[in-house]
This record gives C-alpha cells, structure tokens and sequence, in this order.
C-alpha cells in the first residue's frame, strides 16, 4: 500500500483528519493550498477534492476561476494516481485538456475517477475528473494524462 494512503487512512478517522492530510499535501506542494483545498475522499481508482466558493477563486464575473478548477482537478487525479499505482513506481502529469460547460457559482467537487485504468504498465493514463457544484450539475471536465514509470 502507498505511503499517501495508509496517512490519509490513519488521519481520516481522527477530528478535522482529513484537513490535517490536506494541509500535509499543500505543504508538500504549495501551489494548491492557492485553492484552499480539502482531500474528501481517496482510495485507489478514486479521489474528492472539495473547495469553497470565495472571492480568492473568483474571477470578474464572480464565478470560480477556470484556472481554480484546473488547479483542484490536477490534485484530484494526482492524489488517485498515487494511491492507485505500484508501490514502486513514479508518475508525472504531463499533459491536461479541459471542458468549461457552465458557469461556476458555488462550492465545487472534483472527482478523479480511475477504477477502469490499468495502474500496473507503464506509460500514459488518462485519468478523467469531473467538477461538480453543489447542485450536482457538471461545470468542469479534464482529463489529465499521468505517465507511469515502474522503478
């Protein structure tokens, strides 16, 4: 089991778990804490990345940044592909396309799906993660390549 999982899965079960891992990533990684992020759920083939509608996200029109959603859709497929491939492996992303289908008004949730990508070859995978605001209407689309390399 990868190291990321057994954290969050030890974490998950305490108070405020899931922000403590959270913030564990965004130290790691600083870019994201840009997005105030909070990891909602992550088991391999899948991951849930939430972020609250505020104005640090928003663009001129009020609604969340399209930028936001790329940011919190790359760590939704990033934090699923870690916890999905072989233990020894490294993954990169390396590449991303994006659909923007409505105006982002709300909190969103991003959700990296991966159960039907074979982890255990190498090369690129693409990983689709759907945005979704608080009404479950679809705002956002990405597919994100990650390419896998076993060590």
């Amino acid at each position: 089991m990868r190291k990321n999982l057994k954290i969050y899965q030890r974490l998950a079960k305490l108070p405020f778990g899931q922000q403590i891992f959270t913030f564990i990533v965004c130290w790691v990684a600083p870019y994201f804490a840009s997005i105030k992020p909070q990891i909602h759920e992550l088991k391999p083939g899948l991951a849930k990345v939430r972020i609250k509608k505020r104005r640090r996200v928003t663009n001129h029109i009020n609604t969340v940044h399209a930028i936001a959603m790329c940011n919190m859709a790359e760590l939704a497929a990033g934090m699923m592909t870690d916890v999905s491939v072989p233990v020894k492996s490294r993954w990169i992303p390396v590449g991303m396309t994006v659909a923007y289908l409505k105006k982002a008004t709300t909190d969103l949730t991003a959700t990296a799906l991966g159960e039907a990508i074979d982890w255990t070859t190498e090369g690129d995978k693409n990983v689709p993660v759907e945005v979704r605001d608080t009404a479950g209407n679809l705002v956002f689309r990405a597919e994100i390549t990650m390419n896998v390399r076993l060590i």
